[in-house]
């Protein structure tokens, strides 16, 4: 057995721990990374990166549908599947080696591929070598979560994880669960030629109802089958494929995609050793992202709560704050944004609308569509609108945007909600002309409105105008 001192050791290479690594790393720290998987974690090999890239390949596709509108002869676009499939893993080939081993390695970090388990409240042992350290940082994040549906045992089915390896065209794609992951893969399967059926309660159930609708009518337009407001009670292996039973519909497919959500990874840690308290959703933390053992951090995904790469990342810059600077650092993710990259896509940062009256009755709530923005206009890209909630005194609580570049349109708002800014903060900003971003500019202008052009403004602007 081998011997390892070090300051910080980290288990898991995702976003959150490998933040962790670099930053401590290039601050001087000693840093051994643990891994017993894929560096880059589910984000970069199953997550994020492959499922942006294809749904770039869907937008492409589906534009050869609807060029019409430009004066360009529309045409169904001849797709080549395995070519997708290799558009996907060169994107993921291509931004691998930031996450790789080698460059980990020449920043100085001590990379172990092994499973990791704690031996002790200080020790954790990864294959042949016990490491002993000052701090430690869990970083595991999370796995597809499959729902134990009545013979999903013993029917095929692809979660996330094995969904990007196909390099053929499903025929018909059932898809379970209308998240966002659900809903993006879906969209883009359906653009890429497969007919696709989709069944869940509710898609999208935590984003704002009226913003939801532009989505699932855009779907609902281009042909998926959304089958809603029902659980799915039994699926089982068939001749040609897959049958999806709930109360009121029998679904048959080629092939079967679960996207119920997400689940921690706990397992294999032997937590208890080291005295970290868990529950089913997470390891308990606190607001430093401290366990109930306080030389031991957990992060990102394996915490519950917004389980998003971009959440692990910022909880990463809190544990370095905390252990490198001794800085008090508490993590908040009130002001945490999500997006759905379907198309239009789903944006929203803050409290939703809902949430917003509940808490603040007299909230005021902002609506500007985007069939009023030029930029918008000129690129037939009009579904959708942003709607904003403020106080009565305009500070910003809460935006949700849906329409074309939606998770970019979002980051004043960000800050705004971030920062308790005023909605005039936005209102008085300059936005390029035409741009997409004017939505944010007008709608923030709307909260002025009433008072501007009320009969009390024109009594005075006449009076002033006698004495000019």
């Amino acid at each position: 057995m081998k011997y390892h001192k070090t300051d910080i050791c980290i288990i898991g290479a995702g976003s959150g721990g490998l933040s962790v690594a670099a930053g401590a790393a290039q601050m001087g720290a000693t840093v051994t990374l643990i891994e017993k998987g894929k560096m880059g974690g589910d984000c970069l090999n199953s997550g994020c990166v492959p499922s942006k890239a294809l749904l770039a390949a869907g937008k492409r596709a589906q534009a050869f549908r609807t060029s019409n509108k430009f004066g360009i002869k529309s045409q169904d676009p001849l797709i080549d599947f395995k070519a997708v499939h290799d558009h996907v893993h060169g994107v993921m080939a291509t931004i691998e080696p930031n996450d790789s081993q080698e460059r980990f390695e020449k920043l100085g970090v001590n990379v172990i591929r092994k499973e990791a388990s704690f031996i002790d409240p200080q020790t954790v042992r990864a294959g042949d070598t016990l490491i002993k350290a000052k701090k430690f940082v869990i970083a595991t994040g999370s796995s597809p979560f499959v729902p134990p549906i009545p013979g999903l045992d013993k029917t095929p089915h692809f979660t996330n994880e094995t969904i990007f390896d196909q390099t053929t065209c499903p025929e018909h794609l059932i898809v379970i669960g209308g998240g966002p992951i659900g809903i993006e893969m879906a969209q883009a399967h359906k653009r890429l030629g497969t007919k696709v059926s989709l069944i869940d309660l509710a898609i999208l159930p935590n984003d704002d109802p009226e913003l939801v609708d532009i989505v699932r009518q855009n779907l609902l337009k281009e042909g998926i089958e959304i089958i809603e407001g029902e659980l799915v009670q039994k699926v089982s292996k068939t001749s040609s494929g897959v049958k999806v039973e709930s109360k009121n519909h029998i679904l048959e497919g080629s092939h079967l995609l679960i996207a119920t959500g997400r689940k921690a990874n706990l397992n294999g840690l032997d937590r208890e050793v080291a005295n970290i308290e868990y529950t089913p959703q997470g390891i308990t933390v606190n607001v430093r992202l401290q366990t109930s053992n306080k030389n031991i951090y957990a992060l990102g995904d394996c915490i519950g709560g917004l389980q998003f790469t971009h959440v692990a990342g910022y909880h990463a810059g809190i544990v370095i704050r905390n252990i490198l600077f001794k800085l008090p650092s508490n993590a908040s993710t009130a002001a945490a944004p999500w997006v759905t990259y379907c198309d239009p896509e789903l944006a929203h940062v803050g409290l939703t609308n809902t949430q917003a009256l509940e808490k603040f009755p007299n909230a005021v709530t902002l609506r500007f569509p985007f069939t009023e923005n030029d930029r918008a206009i000129a690129e037939h890209a009009t579904e959708g609108f942003i709607k904003v909630t403020t106080k009565k005194n305009g500070i910003v609580l809460g935006a949700s945007i849906v329409g074309k570049n939606a998770g970019d349109l979002l980051m004043p708002w960000i800050l705004a909600v971030k920062e308790h800014k005023k909605i005039a903060d936005i209102a008085t900003l300059i936005a390029p002309y035409p741009t997409l971003s004017e939505v944010s500019k007008r709608v923030a202008g709307s909260f002025f409105t009433p008072k501007l052009f009320s009969k009390s403004t024109k009594r005075l602007v006449r009076f002033l105008m006698r004495w000019s």
